[in-house]
């Protein structure tokens, strides 16, 4: 099972939120209709980034990683691909 870890953003470079999912369709949608607390606090609706992984313990330990990082690195690791933070929803691949 492919699972995905990801990054929100409110605006580019304003506030993010790290997450990691089996569904990243359906996780983006639920962080739109303010299921989680910290991503409607912060009205972070937009997916600017997001890399798939084969299996759990690599997505864990990919998001746990990415979480720990200054937050410089995260805004150059989501720059890197995604120069204007638009959102990329529409490149979430469908199996």
């Amino acid at each position: 099972m492919t699972h995905f870890v990801y990054i929100m953003a409110s605006r580019p470079c304003g506030a993010i939120y790290v997450g990691r999912t089996g569904n990243l369709a359906a996780r983006v949608e639920a962080h739109r209709a303010g299921l989680s607390v910290h991503t409607a606090k912060y009205k972070i609706r937009t997916l600017v980034w997001f890399e798939t992984h084969e299996d759990f313990a690599a997505s864990l330990q990919r998001e746990r990683a990415i979480k720990r990082w200054p937050r410089a690195w995260k805004n150059a690791l989501i720059g890197k691909r995604n120069p204007n933070w638009l959102d990329v929803t529409s490149h979430i691949p469908v199996w």
